[in-house]
């Protein structure tokens, strides 16, 4: 097979139609082969011909879509000294656009012999290796245009690629649990009639099944493991010709388009699944070891890790940030998503040790033409020192917001001295973020995610019951910050159970109409429940999977007439913070108020008091400041929104000072009622029970 010398650029392995240009990275490589597999699995080795400037390259003809492909690379083994190449790992290409097969586990796949330093194994690991696959680019997008959101339109919805319609009956048997599963008709028509504009995607690089789990008989169901940042996991496609899950991906994304929401992706470019020392050889460890990861600087058998998944990327190299800005801008451009979750965030901006808001990644990032489009979200924490970064990401970011999930679950559960800054999340955490020149969407509020209790759980369960998860419970301990109401189990207690569905409301009220972006977790608009198991990272089966013959049709119909409220109503999204000012000269009109059950406003002592659970807020609806995008002068209904936590019901009076007598509740918590309800003329005091949430407007009089 005659082999040319190619390009160095691209890197990756390219078909042009004609034959296929390969092309890879390694500094430390004396030699590299190019390994290709037939249909029978046998492999042929061609020394790649061409090295530039640290780029190894070689062109085949003839070579077309669908052939498998890997490497071995030649070069030093001196793991104390952080070379680890060994010809006998076949390795796969970092830049694989489709990565298919399983990963045996098997000693073979380790690259010491029998735990001896700078003692390479000799055993070929090519027999329990995926294969990375040659991909047709060709694709006919039907004039896809994404639907470009605004932020302060947004509502995220955080699903799993395969648990959201695994269990769906409304779809084909043999599309569920896949790319084409979210694809069908029955799972666009339904997101959109929710209100959701995003579906924020768990990992769908793809991902290896960790072999610890593998012998527990368990599977790395959330996918926070990546072994390719160009590679959509092969698990979520339906049957087809090699590297058909591409196709499959940009069908999915294309009808998402056409249903008019947005794409966003988890993306783990922190660490990869060859963990530390004892971890696997598959991919970028027999590449380039000291490039791709960060070594102990006097010990480099040690891989730093801020990620506590075992190794971190190396961040500091111009490769790695070339691997990743190219991942990035593939995902937008060839695959037409709308932006990106960054898991761990704050370990890719590590220049050396600390947390640099200002590192080289993120100003590529903002000088970037494709990237600086899109939707950026950083999840603002790593396990390290200081990696704790809520409200300290640049201008252009949006974050999830912690503080805002936490602070929300203490208010509800009667936390003492919540108000003040319960006010602060409600209102778009602008402690946080105004200082820096960022808006109210620059908070990802959310109440639940992946990681943690589910809502229905969140008010069901005192503890966390991982006994499933094979570590004898002693996981997801730092999931468990639950509001602790001491009545697991009782659920025969009409009282209880009447209590849990107000608190459910309470929480999906408060976060949809929140200013900044809500994000739901799937299924929490259905009472989805996961028994209890704060942690179901490993669980790929009914505990995770969205069961939606169990759902509340209740719940699910107070969720969509509540994104309707919001959608309906700019006055609960904001683009710009609220100033506290007076609005046509009325000084008791002002954009917002917050007030005592009695109608009083709000001082500082009120702030303060421990005993303090319960306020209203008026949000002014009479100018809502650009809230269109072009300046345009807005006007809303107002709203006067009314918040008990506390364990015993109160009566309300509605302030006098804003000047309105007849008003109209349109949602109430304790009854689950949201939409159009019947006037009230000067209602006086308003009884509102235990751990509820009213909301009444005014209507604006023309």
């Amino acid at each position: 097979m005659e082999l040319w010398p190619g390009k160095a650029f691209p890197l990756g392995a390219h078909f042009d139609g004609s034959g296929t240009n390969f092309s890879i990275v390694s500094e430390v490589a004396d030699r590299v082969e190019l390994c290709l597999f037939d249909t029978a699995g046998v492999e042929k080795r061609i020394v790649l011909p061409e090295v530039t400037g640290n780029v190894w390259h070689g062109y085949l003809p003839g070579v077309q879509p669908g052939q498998h492909y890997g490497y071995r690379v030649h070069g030093p083994f001196e793991p104390s000294g952080g070379a680890r190449c060994n010809p006998n790992k076949l390795l796969l290409d970092p830049y694989a656009l489709a990565i298919e097969g399983r990963f045996n586990w098997d000693p073979s796949l380790y690259d010491e012999h029998q735990g001896q330093i700078d003692a390479p194994n000799p055993v070929d690991s090519a027999p329990h290796m995926p294969r990375s696959v040659v991909v047709n680019p060709f694709f006919n997008w039907d004039n896809d245009r994404g639907p470009n959101t605004p932020w302060h339109e947004t509502v995220i919805y955080e699903v799993h690629p395969k648990g959201f319609s695994i269990l769906n009956e409304n779809i084909p048997e043999k599309l569920r649990g896949t790319y084409s599963g979210l694809a069908h008709p029955a799972s666009t028509s339904y997101l959109k009639q929710l209100g959701v504009t995003a579906i924020e995607l768990m990992p769908v690089h793809h991902f290896v099944h960790d072999e610890r789990l593998a012998d527990l008989g368990l599977r790395n169901y959330w996918g926070y493991n990546s072994i390719g940042y160009f590679a959509p996991h092969d698990e979520y496609s339906r049957k087809g010709a090699p590297g058909s899950q591409v196709q499959c991906f940009k069908e999915m994304v294309r009808a998402m388009h056409q249903a008019g929401i947005e794409v966003i992706l988890d993306v783990v470019y922190n660490h990869t699944a060859e963990g530390g020392r004892g971890g696997p050889t598959l991919s970028f460890r027999g590449l380039d070891n000291e490039t791709y990861y960060r070594l102990a600087e006097h010990d480099k058998l040690r891989y730093v890790d801020y990620t506590g998944c075992g190794n971190t990327m190396n961040m500091r190299q111009p490769f790695v940030l070339q691997l990743i800005m190219d991942s990035l801008r593939y995902w937008v451009e060839e695959m037409h998503v709308d932006g990106f979750r960054f898991d761990l965030a704050s370990a890719l901006a590590r220049e050396l040790h600390d947390v640099d808001r200002l590192s080289v990644f993120f100003n590529l990032i903002q000088q970037d033409p494709v990237l600086q489009r899109v939707k950026l979200i950083a999840e603002p924490w790593d396990i390290g020192e200081g990696g704790y970064q809520v409200g300290n990401f640049p201008p252009g970011w949006s974050e999830w917001n912690g503080k805002y999930r936490d602070t929300t679950r203490d208010f509800w559960r009667g936390t003492d001295r919540t108000l003040a800054e319960f006010a602060y999340r409600f209102t778009g955490s602008s402690d946080l973020y105004e200082s820096s020149s960022r808006r109210p969407h620059a908070s990802i509020n959310f109440v639940t995610c992946h990681d943690g209790f589910t809502l229905r759980d969140l008010v069901s369960y005192n503890e966390k019951h991982n006994q499933a998860n094979g570590e004898q419970g002693r996981d997801g301990d730092w999931h468990n910050r639950s509001w602790n109401c001491g009545i697991e189990g009782e659920t025969d207690d009409a009282e209880i159970l009447a209590l849990r569905g107000r608190q459910q409301r309470n929480f999906l009220a408060t976060l949809l109409l929140s200013q900044g972006v809500p994000m739901i977790l799937a299924g929490d608009e259905l009472g989805r429940s996961q028994g209890g198991n704060n942690n179901p990272y490993c669980q790929d089966n009914e505990i995770s999977w969205i069961d939606w013959s169990k759902s509340d049709a209740d719940l699910h119909a107070f969720v969509r007439g509540l994104t309707k409220l919001r959608l309906e109503h700019p006055v609960f999204r904001r683009r710009r913070w609220f100033e506290g000012r007076s609005i046509r000269g009325h000084e008791g009109h002002r954009d917002i108020g917050w007030f005592r059950p009695s109608g009083a406003r709000m001082n500082d002592e009120d702030w303060r008091a421990s005993y303090a659970k319960a306020l209203g807020v008026f949000l002014n609806g009479e100018e809502i400041a650009s809230t269109d995008g072009r300046g345009c002068r807005v006007v809303d209904d107002s709203f006067y929104i009314i918040f008990n936590a506390g364990s015993e019901p109160l009566s309300f009076s509605m302030p006098e000072e804003m000047e309105c007598r007849t008003w109209e509740c349109v949602l109430d918590t304790e009854s689950g009622h949201v939409g159009t309800g019947p006037a009230l003329e000067n209602p006086g005091e308003i009884p509102v029970c235990s751990r509820s949430l009213h909301v009444y407007r005014c209507r604006r009089v023309s």
